[in-house]
């Protein structure tokens, strides 16, 4: 068993695409998706299913990593913004060597920070630092660095 992809969906596929390979150097894995038929709607439950988008590579971990898709369906449900404490899905979590100078390309590219660069001593692991940002969507990303 392995790890595959996450998925997040998104109003603006391409957008959303442009803000993690700026801000993550995540790359696009061909080809772009543009998908539709009974064997997507049998497979999502979702009637009329339609879906363009494209899996971007994570950094770090080589061709044959795990990948983040990015979707977009012809007719998307509307979610209410996510919080840290929200049941389900919380976040994603990048490891960065300078978190200040992300949280920065996050705001410039269309996110926003929205808690605070903290840091903690870890017994054990180490000196860890953090802070949640929002991609232009909203979703929650974790930037943490360990020393």
């Amino acid at each position: 068993m392995k790890y595959v992809h996450t998925n997040i969906i998104t109003d603006n596929w391409k957008k959303l695409v442009e803000f993690y390979t700026k801000v993550f150097e995540c790359t696009l894995v061909p080809p772009i998706r543009d998908l539709k038929g009974k064997w997507l709607e049998d497979g999502t439950a979702v009637v009329n299913a339609h879906l363009q988008g494209a899996h971007l590579r994570l950094p770090g971990y080589g061709d044959n990593g795990p990948t983040l898709e990015i979707f977009q369906y012809h007719k998307n449900e509307d979610n209410p913004l996510s919080t840290a404490n929200r049941k389900g899905f919380g976040h994603i979590a990048f490891e960065v060597d300078d978190i200040a100078l992300i949280v920065e390309k996050v705001c410039s590219n269309g996110g926003k920070a929205l808690g605070e660069i903290v840091k903690k001593e870890v017994e054990g692991a180490g000196l860890l630092s953090f802070i949640y940002v929002r991609d232009p969507d909203g979703n929650i990303i974790e930037l943490q660095n360990w020393k």
